[in-house]
């Protein structure tokens, strides 16, 4: 099934319900209907709703929030893919770092740079932010509530906490397009995950293939259990080398990788991977992996695929193909590229650029 099956194969009945409303006020009813039934967004006073974070605090923001901070990296994409890049008025993203973001929604490039994880309340007071999304891990929620500033903890570590969080952020920018766009990418992602659970199921977990991510070389950083990498790993059909592993970016040694053993490497995207001329470290050539030939570099897009962004989509789908080519060969991966950035972010991707990306590589322009 390709990528554009999957989305128009999807059912989500309480958001298409939407498209039978009239203009005007029969719009507004069912965007306050819809939000009442799941709980994320309710009518309050002074022309403010009600929105619930992933910690479960209930936020009074501003019906109409037009100067967004969103502090946290994974979450600008979010914010992009729904819309709302344009009222992005303060950024911890740079094109440096994520220069497919810009590329896609250059309308960040007029949102203030802050460094990450500062809670620099008098600034963003001056910017007159109306609407703050942070990950806490990163940012002191406390001090920008305290401060008056409406701030929603949108962080989350699994693909359950991707979906809430992506229906989450459209119930606080509280306009149709954000919801029908979140509506139609959460079906998408459920749709994906049953399509992979289906083809998976007669393949034993015993026999499935041993896969560890590296998120860098030098230092040697594996990404455990208790995380979204873990996750589209399993469910794409691998079993994560590095389960005995808790949380992302742990340091590990090269003999607890000869240990491991694993059958296929995935290193995130922009990592040098070791050939002639590129170190490598001590032992890496005599690692299963290496040997087979089973190392691959991440795709990096919008944000990195492999992290926690709304690529996973993507993600799951390359990890499906790679470890089961013979379940998955069908997969096109350019041409579900193309299609997902346009379904998404509204762009149309040349072959070149698609190519850039499933080889992490930036824009050449």
């Amino acid at each position: 099934m390709s990528l554009g099956n999957v989305v128009r194969s999807s059912t989500f009945t309480p958001r298409k319900s939407l498209r039978v409303y009239s203009v005007g006020a029969g719009i507004l009813l069912a965007l306050i209907g819809a939000g009442l039934k799941q709980g994320v967004c309710a009518p309050s006073s002074h022309g403010a709703i009600l929105v619930s974070d992933m910690q479960g605090e209930k936020v009074s923001t501003p019906a109409h929030p037009v100067r967004i901070a969103d502090l946290w990296f994974a979450h600008n994409e979010v914010v992009a893919m729904l819309g709302a890049a344009d009222r992005v008025a303060v950024t911890v993203d740079k094109p440096a770092n994520q220069p497919w973001l810009f590329q896609v929604s250059p309308a960040l490039k007029a949102a203030r740079f802050v460094t990450p994880g500062s809670a620099d309340v008098e600034g963003l007071l001056a910017d007159k932010v109306d609407l703050v999304f942070v990950s806490t891990g990163l940012t002191d929620v406390s001090k920008l509530r305290e401060a008056g500033l409406p701030t929603l903890d949108m962080s989350f570590r699994d693909m359950a906490g991707l979906r809430r969080s992506v229906e989450l952020t459209a119930a606080a920018l509280n306009d149709v397009t954000a919801r029908e766009k979140a509506a139609r990418y959460n079906a998408a992602l459920d749709t994906q995950l049953v399509e992979l659970d289906t083809a998976l199921a007669a393949a034993p977990a015993a026999t499935r293939p041993k896969v560890l991510h590296l998120k860098s070389l030098f230092p040697l950083m594996a990404d455990g259990r208790d995380t979204i990498i873990d996750q589209w790993i399993t469910r794409a059909g691998g079993r994560n080398a590095a389960g005995e592993v808790s949380g992302n970016m742990r340091p590990v040694d090269m003999e607890q990788i000869q240990v491991w053993d694993p059958d296929v490497i995935i290193v995130q995207g922009g990592v040098p991977l070791p050939a002639a001329g590129t170190p490598a470290p001590a032992g890496w050539d005599v690692l299963r992996a290496v040997r087979n030939g089973k190392v691959f570099m991440n795709p990096t897009g919008v944000f990195p695929w492999d992290r926690y962004g709304s690529e996973v989509l993507l993600q799951l789908r390359w990890v499906a193909k790679l470890l089961h080519p013979d379940l998955f060969g069908k997969y096109d991966l350019p041409a579900d590229s193309k299609k997902f950035y346009q379904d998404y972010f509204g762009v149309s991707m040349t072959p070149g650029q698609i190519d850039r990306i499933l080889t992490s590589r930036p824009p050449a322009d």
